[in-house]
């Protein structure tokens, strides 16, 4: 999917070294997409990004490295790319992008940032979500739910998922992952007691 043209007016701190900003993307119909920038291990990464306004660009640390979580969700990633030379991470085996990456990871690779790649399958086979261990631990989750405006989650519509009995699974999955925030590609971050926000999903 080609770079929505819908540029975010501002970005959000969740927590030290953590942004978040999104906006109502036409590329899908207008729904919520959103992305992050994490500070850390010396590197600012952006995870799938999305345009932000250029003052608030230039208010977050300077990018090193962009990661993907697959290749839908490429967007703004190679006008960043050449924005700041920051290169470019996607999974391996992927479907072939826009352009092509400087570097292809895999499950349990260790990304910038020290961020880690889980293979989620569900939405399509190459799917992934990334986690960062140090406190507060966040996990990054791609394409599995999203955050409505109820600040309850769901999952995406099934209609967009290659297997949505294995969406769930992965979904299932990530109930054995330690984290204390969880980021969403489509919505609001969730930092009240993430894994409660999800078992009560899977309970509906």
């Amino acid at each position: 999917m080609t770079e929505p043209a819908e540029i975010a007016d501002r970005a959000y701190p969740i927590a030290e070294g953590l942004w978040h900003w999104e906006v109502s993307n036409s590329n899908i119909g207008g729904a919520t997409s959103s992305c992050h920038e994490l500070a850390a291990d010396g590197e600012a990464v952006l995870i799938d990004p999305l345009r932000l306004d250029l003052h608030w660009l230039a208010e977050l640390p300077r990018p090193t490295a962009i990661v993907l979580t697959a290749k839908v969700h490429q967007r703004s990633a190679w006008r960043y790319r050449e924005t700041f030379g920051a290169e470019v991470w996607a999974p391996k085996d992927a479907p072939p992008a826009d352009e092509e990456p400087d570097h292809r990871y895999q499950e349990g690779d260790e990304l910038p940032g020290g961020l880690q790649a889980l293979l989620t399958p569900g939405p399509e086979p190459v799917h992934y979500c990334l986690w960062h261990e140090a406190s507060p631990s966040v996990l990054f989750c791609s394409d599995l739910i999203s955050s409505g405006a109820d600040g309850a989650l769901h999952f995406v519509p099934p209609e967009y998922h290659d297997d949505p009995a294995e969406t769930r699974h992965s979904v299932e999955r990530l109930l054995d992952v330690p984290f204390d925030i969880l980021c969403l590609a489509h919505g609001a971050p969730v930092v009240d007691d993430p894994k409660r926000a999800i078992r009560d999903l899977l309970a509906r």
